[in-house]
């Protein structure tokens, strides 16, 4: 059984005890009278995952200050983020499930699946070592990580404001130019009277993106 899986992610266990200990449910533990189940490994691969995690946005993002840093970090160690992952490498056809967790959707439910990820990173992490788990983080978890700079500079400028000044900014639509299918729309972004920036955009949302990303240059 676990072969198959082994060649799908990528990495092949030593001990093969490790892997059938990440796949096991406490519902198919219990039934089968075994304490061997997943959730120590999930403790073990949660710290592993964020560790790699962090280290990562460290050296890839260089200028964003440790908020946004946590943001990413949090984003891609979410629970949604995990089972989506875990799909990737059809995780959920290869755990061993009771029969009850069996009947009620256990092998595609985001909650397993997100667990039995990080058991098996930690399973992986004892069995390879840290260099073998970040292989496996890098090549199935990280490789979108581009496209998830921070992009809502709307909530950072409000963070940013309220911890420098105790104050939130506000947005004034300007104009809005060209007809209604292929619209600009023009806002600026104050802080009281003072403005701290402009921008452009195809919607107002965009706009004041746009303007809240051009004030920030100036924090």
């Amino acid at each position: 059984m676990t072969k198959p899986f082994e060649e799908a992610i990528g990495y092949h266990f030593k001990d093969p005890g490790l892997l059938r200990e990440a796949l096991s449910h406490r519902s198919y533990a219990s039934e089968s009278r075994t304490d061997l189940y997943n959730e120590r490994l999930e403790f073990l691969g949660d710290s592993i995952l964020s560790a790699v995690v962090a280290h990562h946005c460290y050296l890839i993002f260089p200028d964003e200050r440790e908020g946004t840093l946590s943001k990413i970090r949090s984003q891609l160690v979410s629970r949604g983020s995990l089972a989506q992952w875990a799909k990737k490498v059809d995780l959920g056809a290869h755990l061993l499930l009771g029969v009850g967790e069996e009947s009620s959707g256990g092998r595609g439910r985001a909650s397993v699946l997100a667990n039995a990820l990080e058991a098996l990173i930690g399973a992986i992490f004892l069995d390879g070592g840290y260099a073998a788990a970040t292989g496996f983080i890098k090549r199935w978890g990280l490789s979108g990580l581009g496209e998830l700079v921070e992009t809502d500079y709307k909530s950072r400028l409000q963070e940013v404001l309220q911890r420098k000044h105790k104050q939130t900014p506000t947005y004034e639509l300007l104009e809005s130019v060209g007809p209604d299918h292929d619209r600009t729309f023009s806002v600026v972004v104050r802080l009281g009277h003072r403005v701290l920036g402009r921008g452009m955009g195809k919607s107002k949302k965009e706009a004041e993106q746009a303007a809240a990303r051009e004030a920030l240059e100036g924090y």
